[in-house]
């Protein structure tokens, strides 16, 4: 659950912050994973704040930060500390489940996430002290949980099975058609829309009830923040009641405001009718959709449908009627996301061994590149360093969007030798994290010679041109909105960008004399730094600071054995193995009193030299404890060692068929064994017998185990040995064979008649299984 709930002393994270929602309404957050990326000036966010019951910030940077109280103190966290204290959540929850330390993650985002929000999430992923191997779309991991189980795909020279993915969750709605092969998928068109989700249903159900409690009990609900999050909780439970009946639906809140006890009812043809502006907003992405990927109906094979707000009868009626045929509900709407990553992870990791299955992702949004030059063909030097300015254009009417990707600036560009423009070439791509970057950037310094004079850098120059081309993904490639623009922007959508001079415009030889000399042109290339500035990126020292931040708040949040405790276990379950029953427990008041006190504030090495004055008093008392609780089942295991190991020996003197082929001197051996360490046993336990508990213990736990280990070591393989294999007599007239005589088809390779008896003879030996004769 994504919530996080401050309080005086520490924090609550998933299940147990979400119970704190009524009770500590203004200091529980939820719902922020929107706010990533987001300016808080931008009015995406400002029209936001209204539905919130917690208070939006401004951060230095000018994002959006969350304001609470947490350990009395008023402090703002970034909506990256927010989502990594979520996942150092997660992270404590798979070591303890896995017994190991988890540091890679593969972490889902929307498929609408444009590149700031992107980088938001992985220094989140930093500040939590996680890897993250890849930020997949949550729609292409619902498709990786589907097809990667599937057996029945067709090969990968066949046509692909084309499958439509519905996820509609609590905050937004995205589709996705993937074509799917034997160990591949590929997404082929994605859509969505940001703003609606299973929130804007509760939404309407709380207005809906907020204007009949005002009529009929004269109460403003939203003046009160926690009688608002009440009924958002009970608007919640109808709705889901409402999506399994259709017969009117009571709702009751009891002492809801000014001890007033509420009540209401409401059917699903009335909600229905309630939302039907929100309904409405289901098919316009489906049909982009279809139209992006140019597929008819028919091509469709299935529609899955996944996400809490899919389960809406409503929802799901338009979806059928869209498509004309039955949505399947083969996945699991809640974990399908969570599964396709986690198989996505088994698949970069090495650790693990998982069918080979390759995944071929789409950029939602046309990405443009605009820098400021007269020329229009390609980058040319002007006074200064080049600036690149990134933009992602919205492929959707009404879409809020971050366009503004980032700027990177190209350092050191000079003229060329003669004077003239220098011709400048980028590399650009977009990685695993679906994020957009400049990766290189290079000057071409052309140099002129005579013709006998030979070209050195030829391939150099080769490989660069090649090198020019933006890498971008194929299926970015398809995406509208290519072509060049006005003031040098071009797009990288449909084709790949060029960013340099035409050969045949640079070297136009055909105007020359062809009695002249044809100079020869050497070309060299040098890498030219690039300055990076990305949309709301965080620097590096807050990066840090921010960690070390998360580290001290989880510290906090670990549970503490107050002094008082130990106390009173020394007085119940510790009282019988204390030497000095005094010294422990006054050394315990006396810590206890100066925390409180002197010890409030202290230097680190202060508590350590407490801590280990405690323990040289404290912990002899706790093993002594432990060995009392854990020597009686190492007796017990080692007991009954000899009571099987005493019977062997006895079943083999009264000549039991099971162990007479045991040799004599070895059994021998284990009986020597046995005796010995009987004895042993029962002389430690009478010496222990008559031991104080306040003592050191005759013998350990540790050593109980070692004598087990030794007699098992000893007596086992003796006594597992296994029966000598008998051979069997060979057939002397094996039996005709029914198939043709090989003389009868080809006489010249028949075998001589010693030899075929031998191979008829080896033959019978292999059909038969072996057995023991007595």
């Amino acid at each position: 659950i994504a919530c996080v709930s401050f309080g005086p002393r520490n924090r609550s994270i998933g299940a147990a912050a979400k119970s704190q929602v009524v009770t500590n309404c203004k200091n529980t957050v939820q719902g922020f994973k929107r706010f990533h990326g987001q300016a808080f000036s931008d009015p995406f966010v400002q029209n936001l704040k209204s539905s919130l019951v917690y208070d939006l910030s401004q951060m230095p940077s000018g994002t959006t930060g969350i304001k609470v109280m947490y350990m009395e103190e008023e402090k703002v966290f970034s909506i990256e500390q927010i989502t990594a204290m979520l996942l150092s959540k997660l992270k404590e929850t798979a070591e303890s489940a896995l017994k190991k330390p988890v540091a890679d993650c593969v972490i889902s985002v929307p498929c609408f996430y444009t590149d700031a929000e992107r980088r938001s999430v992985i220094d989140a992923a930093q500040i939590a002290g996680l890897n993250c191997l890849r930020l997949m779309n949550e729609t292409t991991a619902v498709a990786l949980a589907y097809g990667i189980y599937k057996q029945d795909l067709p090969a990968p020279e066949e046509k692909p099975r084309t499958v439509v993915f519905v996820d509609i969750g609590h905050s937004g709605y995205q589709v996705s058609v993937c074509a799917f092969n034997k160990g591949k998928l590929k997404i082929l068109a994605t859509a969505f829309d940001p703003e609606m989700g299973g929130k804007d249903f509760d939404e309407r159900l709380v207005r809906h009830f907020c204007e009949e409690f005002a009529v009929k009990y004269k109460l403003d609900v939203r003046s009160k923040p926690r009688a608002l999050v009440r009924l958002y909780q009970e608007c919640e439970k109808l709705k889901k009641l409402m999506s399994a009946n259709s017969s009117d639906l009571p709702l009751n809140i009891e002492c809801f405001m000014n001890d007033i006890d509420v009540s209401g009812k409401l059917s699903r043809a009335q909600f229905e009718e309630m939302c039907a502006d929100v309904l409405a907003r289901v098919e316009p992405p489906l049909r982009s959709l279809m139209e992006q990927a140019h597929l008819k109906k028919d091509d469709i094979h299935a529609v899955e449908i996944v996400g809490g707000a899919s389960r809406m009868p409503a929802i799901k009626e338009r979806i059928s009627k869209f498509f004309g045929k039955e949505p399947s509900t083969t996945l699991n709407a809640d974990e399908a996301v969570a599964r396709g990553c986690a198989l996505q992870c088994a698949i970069l990791s090495p650790a693990f061994k998982v069918r080979e299955f390759s995944i071929t992702e789409v950029v939602p949004f046309p990405i443009s590149l605009k820098w400021n030059s007269a020329a229009e063909d390609g980058l040319r030097y002007k006074h200064g360093p080049y600036s690149l300015f990134v933009t992602i254009h919205s492929v959707c009417k009404n879409l809020h969007l971050n366009s503004h990707a980032g700027q990177y600036i190209i350092q050191k560009v000079v003229p060329q030798a003669s004077g003239e423009s220098s011709k400048v070439k980028v590399k650009v791509r977009v990685n695993i994290h679906g994020i957009f970057s400049v990766s290189s950037a290079s000057l071409v310094e052309v140099q002129k010679s005579e013709e006998e004079e030979e070209s050195m850098d030829t391939e150099q120059s080769t490989e660069k041109e090649n090198e020019s081309k933006m890498q971008v993904d194929q299926d970015e490639q398809k995406t509208p909105g290519t072509g060049e623009q006005e003031n040098g922007e071009k797009k990288a959508g449909t084709e790949e960008m060029e960013t340099s001079v035409e050969e045949g415009k640079q070297e136009k030889k055909s105007d020359q004399p062809p009695q002249a000399k044809k100079p020869k042109v050497k070309t060299k290339v040098l890498e030219l730094p690039i300055e990076n500035n990305p949309q709301w990126q965080l620097a590096n020292d807050m990066l840090n600071l921010f960690m070390e931040s998360e580290g001290k708040m989880i510290m906090q949040d670990k549970p503490k054995t107050p002094l008082a405790v130990i106390n009173s276990r020394l007085l119940g379950a510790y009282c019988f193995y204390k030497t000095d029953r005094d010294a422990l427990s006054l050394k315990l008041d006396d810590t206890e009193v100066w925390l409180y006190e002197d010890g409030e504030d202290q230097p680190k090495q202060v508590y350590i030299d407490k801590l280990v004055e405690l323990k040289r008093l404290g912990q002899p008392i706790q093993e002594r404890y432990t060995e009392f609780e854990e020597r009686p089942k190492a007796f017990d295991e080692l007991g009954r060692l000899l009571q099987q190991y005493m019977k062997i020996v006895e079943a083999y003197k009264t000549k039991e068929e099971q162990y007479d082929h045991l040799d004599e001197a070895e059994v021998q051996k284990v009986d020597r064994m046995v005796n010995d360490v009987m004895i042993w046993m029962n002389s430690k336990m009478n010496q222990q017998s008559k031991q104080s508990l306040a003592v050191e213990p005759v013998v350990k736990t540790m050593e109980i185990q070692a004598k087990a280990q030794e007699l098992f070591s000893t007596c086992n393989p003796v006594v597992t040995k296994p029966k000598p294999k008998v051979d069997l007599p060979k057939e002397e007239n094996p039996s005709e064979p029914n198939g043709p005589v090989n003389t009868q088809e080809n006489p010249e390779a028949q075998p001589s008649g010693t030899e075929q008896a031998a191979a008829d003879s080896a033959d019978a030996a292999e059909a038969k299984p072996d057995m023991d004769l007595d």
